[in-house]
């Protein structure tokens, strides 16, 4: 089974682009999560809305037309799809895509960037520990695969100049504290359990002159798999070379 996460800066904007055409068109894609999605199911084509072989659902903010947003593709047929978290608190912004599959939940989430305000760096760490908290919830009846657009990276090897950013948001220690936190409970970050300390390692890039050609990057697309689902974890990697977006898709093969 293979997984995809991308955020897409805009879905109508990329889907104009044939890098974007041709990764939707790879038959091997099970499942494809979408961030920052940047629209209404009513503004998207009957292309984007539901691509042939797809099964679509998408999840967009309230009140704010242009921002945020996240979409799940799907060739499985879900059992159940549910829209954001249930708390009305954090269920405004479109910021969650859930599919209930056989054998395992399937979250696309999009995280808050906390860079433009303390109140919306709080709203992050509240979104934080409420996802935290659905997971263990869904977790009890079958395992949670968790991808998305994390806006933290975890570690140092996670970003290319850790020590220029350790006072900035996504890499604050008390951003990267939740990561601890999530693996602690039980969750995988599927790209290290299976690559190592592997450096360089990198899914977005600011849009500066030169800083993806020189891969001046931060990894902060993630796949977090509960730990029932270790024995399954086949490969994770990232394609920096699939290009479109800031950021690039990162993937998963899981084996059952």
């Amino acid at each position: 089974m293979i997984l995809y996460s991308w955020n897409v800066n805009g879905l109508r904007a990329i889907a104009r682009k044939p890098e974007f055409q041709e990764f939707l068109s790879r038959p091997e894609i099970d499942l494809l999560g979408l961030q920052e999605t940047r629209a209404t199911p009513e503004q998207l084509t009957p292309e984007l809305s539901a691509p042939p072989g797809y099964q679509a659902a998408f999840a967009c903010h309230k009140t704010k037309k242009g921002y945020s947003g996240v979409g799940v593709y799907s060739r499985l047929k879900p059992l159940k799809t549910h829209l954001e978290l249930p708390d009305p608190q954090w269920d405004q912004e479109g910021r969650l895509v859930h599919l209930e599959l056989d054998k395992f939940h399937f979250l696309a989430v999009y995280f808050p960037n906390g860079q433009s305000s303390e109140e919306r760096l709080g709203y992050k760490l509240g979104y934080y520990e409420a996802f935290l908290a659905y997971c263990q919830r869904l977790r009890k009846s079958k395992p949670v695969v968790a991808c998305g657009d994390f806006n933290t990276a975890h570690q140092s090897i996670d970003l290319a100049e850790p020590e220029a950013n350790a006072n900035n948001s996504g890499f604050l220690p008390e951003e990267r504290a939740f990561l601890d936190r999530l693996i602690a409970a039980g969750y995988l970050d599927a790209f290290r359990v299976l690559n190592g300390e592997l450096p360089g390692q990198y899914s977005w890039w600011s849009y500066r002159s030169g800083d993806r050609r020189r891969n001046l990057g931060w990894r902060i697309d993630y796949f977090f798999v509960s730990e029932e689902l270790r024995p399954n974890l086949a490969r994770a990697w990232l394609e920096p070379e699939t290009t479109g977006s800031d950021h690039c898709p990162v993937g998963l093969e899981l084996r059952f």
